[in-house]
């Protein structure tokens, strides 16, 4: 237990020692791996922000069916029995004239004065919102809505809701392709690190070959080197990434805008479980992998 304990200290402290010895090409590799993980977790953030944004959009969205001004109460009170009864219909709820008026206050806030003289001759009709339990109904549901006595119009949000799910697909391509192409960078960056290492110890290494090293004992100290570049690369990166978008999202989600459309981002912390595990999981495996890459020449039996 002892020799497994002085064996597995000797590898962890050799690859600690490998990474301070080659202090400018430890800092060239940390440099690009940092560079890749930015990159990558720029991407990464705005796919998670746009997929919240869809789901926001989901949740809140709603089919208006607008009411003609002659329909009668009977013809209003039938038109919301025939919209519940169709399949992926959740919920409906009429929306009075007066509230209509009131809604668009808000929406106008300090500059709700444009309404003065609406309240004695409201030009805005009564409606129903209908929201759906399945999107992918959306325009079926509202050509059968259409046929309905005392239907003014429907509005909807379909197209908003489609260009952001394409956005959001288009997006997770491109940082896919990204990632793979700084992964291979990454990659050979580290290698090449290591392989110069590798070559200032190749006498060294053909010594404790000669004297029966295994070939894991000899890889293992390089491939610690390789995983710590990773895991620092991966804890720099966090932290720059992290500070930035917070400062950036605070300064979007109070802005005028986002107030405006009502629409909020997802926080740094709600991410960091995720974003921690991918960066991780990128540094050691691209410090290993670049390790195995540099180490094959010198241990070919």
């Amino acid at each position: 237990m002892i020799v497994k304990y002085n064996i597995f200290g000797y590898l962890i402290g050799e690859g600690f020692s490998n990474v301070f010895k080659n202090k400018k090409s430890t800092g060239a590799s940390l440099m690009i791996m940092c560079a890749t993980m930015i990159i990558f977790g720029i991407f990464l953030i705005l796919g998670e922000n746009i997929n919240h944004i869809v789901k926001e959009v989901e949740d809140a969205q709603g089919i208006e069916v607008f009411i003609k001004d002659d329909a009668t109460e009977e013809q209003v009170k039938k038109m919301e029995e025939n919209i519940r009864a169709i399949d992926g219909v959740s919920t409906v709820v009429y929306k009075s004239k007066e509230e209509a008026l009131e809604q668009m206050k808000e929406w106008l806030g300090e500059r709700q004065d444009l309404l003065a003289g609406y309240e004695e001759n409201n030009i805005f009709p009564a409606s129903y919102v209908v929201n759906l339990s399945n999107l992918e109904k959306s325009k079926e549901i509202q050509d059968q809505i259409l046929t309905f006595e005392g239907v003014k119009k429907i509005t909807s949000k379909d197209e908003t809701v489609t260009a952001l799910i394409n956005l959001a697909n288009g997006i997770k391509v491109v940082t896919g392709v990204i990632l793979i192409l700084l992964v291979i960078i990454s990659i050979f960056i580290i290698s090449n690190t290591i392989k110069l290492t590798v070559h200032a110890r190749r006498k060294e290494i053909s010594i404790m070959k000669y004297v029966g090293a295994t070939n894991g004992f000899i890889r293992w100290p390089f491939i610690v080197e390789g995983m710590i570049i990773g895991i620092l690369a991966s804890a720099i990166s966090i932290v720059i990434v992290g500070i930035s978008y917070t400062y950036i999202a605070n300064q979007l989600v109070n802005s005028e805008f986002m107030q405006t459309i009502k629409m909020s981002l997802v926080t740094f912390k709600d991410m960091f479980n995720s974003i921690i595990f991918v960066y991780m999981l990128l540094g050691i495996g691209i410090g290993a992998l670049g390790s195995i890459i540099s180490m094959r020449k010198y241990l070919k039996v």
